[in-house]
Order: structure tokens, then C-alpha cells, then sequence
């Protein structure tokens, strides 16, 4: 009996150590990956991989026929048309968004994804192409003209955003005013809408594109008020691995095409109208 569970053990010891290899070897491979510049591949590829939140309008949606579009969609197929690369887009958890780059699932991700430096610290940036800022939206029966109107009411906001993030780190704006002192997080703004149009949250932090387009869009927008508060402002930008330096530069490239040929103002009437920041427009 004592020799059995001796072989037990020393079975069981080895099948343990096989996994440590293996998982070091998937780290490893992983690692390897991100370092890689892997524009060459893309393009004997010839498609490349966005991954995207596809209910954040009106950066990247689906209509209700299921066809994706936004203003992201057509700038990022803009961009890579002048390379004559084809874009295929990856729904995602948001939440995950870095996980599945960093995994090879995505090669980028492009869907009004906001610098912030925690997100630095995993992956790499394009050139800043839209500015943005958080804003808090509330139905207007509920009397809410303030972010200082929160206090005791239930707010919502998207896992893994950077309004998420931002409620955490300036606590004197929002979180510590809120009831629990903690917001409600939603896979999609699509289902904390529902939630505030209900009435089991009062407020909504949210991007302002995303707020302005919804509301402008809904059958009765007088019924909801924008609010703006004092987080700071945020630039959208295109998230890379950080070994991508070659399709790093050649994105840049491309926004700087398509600002100095008409194209990129052309993207911003059909979906913003005159009521958008870019940067690139300034330069």
C-alpha cells in the first residue's frame, strides 16, 4: 500500500510540474507576442482584427438588420483602405479588452477606447483622433441638475470604461456621494439605459459622444438632461500591442491622410455633425 501511494505521489508531483511548464510556456508565447512587430503579417494577411464593444453608439453599433456601423467602422476601414487592407471587426467583452489583445483574439482595439494610465501600462497608443469627456445623464422627472443632485441616488456605469475608472479614482465627485459609494455595472450602456429609463438607477455615467447620440436619437430626448461635471477630459485613440511600432506609425500616418484629404471631417458631419473635437482638424 505504501509503495502505491508513493507512485500516487510522485505521479501526481510530475503532472503538477508538467502544468507549470506548460502554463510558463503559454505565458511565454504570449509575451513573445506582444513584443512582435506584426505589420509584415498583416499585410500577407491582408485583413486585420478590431476588437469593439458593438452597442457603443455611435462609435461602433448594429443596426437593428445586424449591420455594423459607427464612426470608429469608418475610420478604421478608412485608414487601412489606404494600405489595401481589409478590417474585420470582433465583438468583445469591454471589460477584457486589453486580455484579448494581448491574446491574439483582437489585433487592435479601436472603439472610442480612452487613454488613461493604467491602460498605458498594457498597451500602446495612436495618435489622439477625438476628444471626449464623462458627463452624467438622468431623466429630467427625477429633478437631478447636478452631480451634487447624486447624493443618496443609484448610479450606474460600464464595467471596465474609463468613467468606471474615473468614479474610483476622483471619489469627491461622484463616489462618495452615491448610495453605497458604489456605481452599478453594466456589460453595455444599452442595458444601463433600460435600467435609468426604468428607474432603478437615477444617473448615468457616460461618454458625452455616446450620451449625445442616444439622446438626440430617442423618441422623446426632452426627457433627459446632460449633465456636465468636473472629471477630466479624454482622448480617444487606437489601442496596439506594444510591439506594433510599424502598424502603430502607419495608423498615424493614415489619420494624418485622411484629416489633410477631406476624409476625416467628411466621418465627423456623418455622425457628429459641427458638434465634435478632433484634434487632428486643428494641426
Amino acid at each position: 500500500m505504501k509503495m502505491k501511494r508513493l507512485v500516487r505521489w510522485v505521479l501526481s508531483i510530475g503532472l503538477l510540474v508538467g502544468l507549470g511548464v506548460s502554463l510558463a510556456g503559454c505565458s511565454n508565447v504570449t509575451q513573445r507576442a506582444n513584443t512582435q512587430d506584426t505589420w509584415s503579417k498583416m499585410q500577407k494577411r491582408g485583413h486585420v482584427v478590431v476588437g469593439l464593444d458593438d452597442t457603443f453608439v455611435p462609435m461602433g453599433f448594429r443596426q437593428k438588420s445586424g449591420k455594423l456601423v459607427g464612426y470608429d467602422i469608418d475610420l478604421a476601414r478608412a485608414v487601412f483602405k489606404l494600405y489595401h487592407i481589409k478590417v474585420d471587426f470582433q465583438s468583445i467583452d469591454w471589460s477584457m479588452n486589453a486580455t484579448e489583445l494581448h491574446n491574439g483574439t483582437i489585433d487592435l482595439i479601436w472603439n472610442g477606447f480612452s487613454i488613461t494610465p493604467e491602460r498605458a501600462k498594457k498597451v500602446a497608443f495612436s495618435d489622439v483622433y477625438l476628444n471626449n469627456d464623462q458627463v452624467l445623464v438622468t431623466l429630467k422627472k427625477d429633478h437631478i441638475t447636478s452631480f451634487a443632485g447624486m447624493t443618496g441616488k443609484v448610479l450606474g456605469a460600464q464595467s471596465g470604461s474609463s468613467g468606471y475608472n474615473d468614479i474610483d479614482t476622483y471619489p469627491k465627485v461622484l463616489k462618495n456621494r452615491i448610495k453605497n459609494h458604489s456605481a452599478i455595472q453594466y456589460d453595455s450602456f444599452t442595458n444601463a439605459f433600460i435600467d435609468l429609463n426604468s428607474g432603478r438607477i437615477q444617473g448615468l455615467l457616460i461618454d458625452s459622444t455616446y450620451a449625445n447620440y442616444y439622446v438626440k436619437h430617442q423618441a422623446h430626448p426632452e426627457d433627459y438632461r446632460v449633465i456636465q461635471g468636473s472629471f477630466p477630459k479624454e482622448q480617444f485613440a487606437v489601442g496596439l500591442r506594444k510591439g506594433d511600432v510599424t502598424m502603430r506609425r502607419k495608423i498615424n500616418r493614415g489619420l494624418q491622410r485622411l484629416a489633410a484629404n477631406g476624409t476625416l471631417e467628411k466621418i465627423n458631419a456623418k455622425w457628429f455633425g459641427s458638434n465634435v473635437d478632433t484634434p487632428l482638424l486643428k494641426k
